[in-house]
């Protein structure tokens, strides 16, 4: 039987997050959420995310939902998703 080790998320920190492209690019989400929140269109616990999208090589961001934009990535959240397709 394998033993589930538990995560270290300090040693992440350390070794992923706290430098150089992470920082600088975590700074500069941080900053837009801010941005939108002076704008009025988001506020804190408002259930509502800042979606960071590229187009052309040009990051762009809007507002949505938390559960839409942390569903993105996995194809089984997304609007229309028919299921996976199973091969005979």
């Amino acid at each position: 039987m394998k033993v589930k080790k538990e995560r270290d998320y300090k040693d992440e920190y350390e070794k992923f997050q706290s430098g150089g492209k992470h920082k600088k690019d975590r700074a500069a989400r941080n900053k837009r959420r801010r941005q939108f929140e002076l704008g009025g269109k988001v506020s804190k616990g408002d259930g509502k995310d800042i979606h960071h999208y590229t187009v052309g090589g040009k990051v762009h961001t809007k507002v949505m939902t938390a559960s839409e934009n942390r569903g993105k990535k996995e194809k089984s959240r997304v609007k229309g998703y028919k299921g996976l397709k199973v091969k005979k």
